[in-house]
């Protein structure tokens, strides 16, 4: 299959539409697309937004480079298990990345089936997160090695965003566990069925979030991709979470993505 074909043929689009909502993630080599043709290829599912610290390239706006040299610091943004801009009132629907360039060794990219993670939760888990709404921030992500000043001004350009903990699927009606590295706090978990004395507040809710985010984890909802250049993945942000593994440093590797606006989670 060649995306640069689905720009223009509305049934393989609708097929490779079909194939990501069954399937979550999907893989494809040796793509020869153009720049031009990543973006007009992406924007079929949706408009495109720019990443708010690495931004897009100008040439080309909604196309993200992530680009690692060398000499560049390990900034460990991407190595941890994250659906991205969660911290959005509308996180990415989801996003088409390209390889440009990799490591001979490493570098690989790790996806999570949170849906699955969800069913698998035990009954009385699923009874105590029915409700249960939860913050995401950038601030503790991006922000957290910017100076004061700079990450005050990154939270007050995009504020922390408030989600259901099992968020709906809005195309195929599945219940997804949506928490991740962007979230901080249960927003509503100090009742009185669940809190007898203040006490118990911290303790309970820190345990339970630690334990829900930590479902990502669990290698058998997982699925590993090695990078070739000209590799592309595409994945439905709102079911699944991922992981840039940080493994191959001091080397380049070269990504370009283009992430898809997404619809408030419910």
């Amino acid at each position: 299959m060649n995306l640069a074909d689905a720009i223009d043929d509305d049934g393989l689009f609708a097929e490779i539409r079909a194939a990501l909502l069954k399937h979550r993630v999907l893989f494809l080599r040796d793509q020869n697309i153009s720049r031009a043709g990543h973006v007009a290829f992406a924007r079929r599912f949706g408009e495109l937004e720019d990443h708010p610290v690495a931004g897009s390239d100008p040439e080309y706006p909604g196309l993200v480079r992530i680009y690692k040299n060398p000499d560049q610091p390990n900034d460990r943004y991407e190595n941890a298990w994250h659906s991205d801009a969660t911290w959005r009132e509308a996180p990415q629907f989801g996003a088409v990345l390209r390889c440009v360039e990799c490591p001979p060794v490493g570098g690989d990219t790790m996806w999570a089936n949170m849906v699955l993670a969800y069913e698998n939760l035990p009954d009385h888990i699923k009874v105590q997160i029915a409700d249960l709404r939860a913050r995401h921030s950038i601030e503790a992500s991006f922000g957290a090695a910017m100076p004061i000043e700079k990450r005050l001004a990154l939270k007050t350009q995009f504020p922390d965003a408030e989600h259901p903990v099992v968020r709906t699927h809005p195309e195929t009606d599945e219940r997804v566990l949506f928490v991740d590295a962007f979230t901080t706090h249960f927003t509503n978990y100090h009742t009185p069925g669940r809190v007898r004395f203040g006490q118990d507040a911290n303790p309970g809710a820190s345990d339970l979030l630690r334990y829900l985010v930590s479902q990502a984890y669990i290698p058998e909802y997982q699925v590993r991709w090695r990078w070739k250049p000209n590799s592309i993945a595409i994945w439905d942000n709102r079911s699944t979470q991922h992981y840039a593994v940080m493994d191959y440093p001091p080397c380049h590797r070269k990504m370009e993505r283009a992430g898809i606006i997404g619809d408030k989670p419910y």
